[in-house]
């Protein structure tokens, strides 16, 4: 890789920063400039100065946040001149209006790609693969136990226990940006065109999504009192992680409780959350996708931000390839 490649970005206590552009990628604290990669509270936070993100993920942050969450926004819809560097946003296929950012300065590239998925998503744009001679990627799933089932595959698994238990309510796990709408999405993909009944919670960026085009059908409140509770019983109801240890999930006789998640692969932590119906469902990619990404893309090196990097790390020497653990501390599935 050309020498220079690596003085694109370097590590500081807020997190990635670029030093000719002077501004960071997912500061995971306050700074004077931010690029953001996507809305989720891990990676996109309240009180920078100055922001500049895709169109959604700026509007998702104003709905999470309140519309003063930021001194200045800019919307990342076209290639942006910062100091010496250019940048750029790509889709990503995590969650809507995610992008990766590639910055570009002396012939040479770096793309952080925050979190991704190549698994196509109805709720949001597919991941755009970048060439680059430096590659940022996430390794949540990094292990290579991590190969997630295709995901109309569980939710033909879902739709067959609401068929087999149709006096059972389903209640579903799901974090309210991304997940809950892709699960609602691939039920609508499979057919299923009944109500779905969603918790408060996530109401207003079910409403975005709507709004930006994208059909989740009918959708009703599932904030209700027990005995309006009970008339929704083989009805598929969505709700944060947070709702099942809530007084709210009281209200439903006997439900199958269920949650989508890449970790529902390991049992034990079904077990441990009291989940019935465990849904592989991922929004990051997993083993397989993430080594064929690397080989893919073939960046003269590659740079990994969080997760399980140890695997990672081997797999790179064995390939040959040159790699780098940031170690970054703050970068893990959203609280919601």
């Amino acid at each position: 890789m050309p020498a220079d490649a690596t003085r694109l970005l370097t590590l500081r206590p807020e997190g990635l920063y670029c030093p000719e552009g002077d501004f960071f990628i997912d500061p995971v604290r306050p700074v004077p400039r931010a690029l953001i990669t996507h809305g989720h509270s891990d990676h996109a936070r309240a009180g920078h100065g100055a922001v500049l993100a895709s169109a959604q993920t700026l509007d998702i942050m104003a709905i999470r946040y309140g519309e003063g969450f930021a001194s200045a926004t800019q919307a990342a819809d076209a290639p942006v001149t910062l100091g010496g560097v250019e940048v750029l946003f790509h889709p990503a296929g995590h969650v809507l209006g995610s992008c990766q950012i590639e910055v570009r300065a002396g012939g040479v590239n770096a793309v952080v790609s925050g979190d991704y998925s190549r698994v196509p998503n109805p709720a949001c744009a597919a991941f755009e693969p970048v060439p680059c001679d430096l590659f940022v990627t996430e390794a949540t799933f990094a292990l290579p136990v991590f190969h997630h089932p295709p995901p109309g595959d569980e939710i033909a698994r879902l739709l067959a226990s609401v068929a087999a238990f149709p006096e059972r309510a389903h209640l579903i796990g799901a974090y309210a940006l991304g997940k809950a709408q892709r699960v609602i999405m691939l039920l609508r993909q499979a057919g299923y065109d009944a109500p779905i009944y969603i918790h408060g919670a996530l109401q207003r960026l079910c409403d975005y999504h709507l709004e930006q085009g994208i059909p989740l059908g009918d959708l009703r409140p599932a904030t209700m009192d027990k005995a309006e509770a009970k008339t929704l019983r083989g009805a598929v109801v969505i709700a944060p992680p947070s709702a099942f240890a809530s007084p709210w999930v009281q209200r439903f006789t006997d439900p199958v409780i269920a949650f989508a998640s890449g970790w529902m692969q390991i049992r034990a932590r079904a077990r441990q959350r009291g989940v019935e119906l465990p849904l592989v469902i991922s929004d990051h990619v997993d083993w397989p996708d993430l080594t064929r990404t690397l080989r893919e893309l073939n960046p003269a090196e590659f740079w990994i931000t969080h997760g399980r990097d140890d695997a990672l790390m081997r797999w790179a020497e064995l390939e040959q390839r040159r790699a780098r653990p940031l170690h970054l501390v703050g970068y893990e599935d959203e609280a919601e």
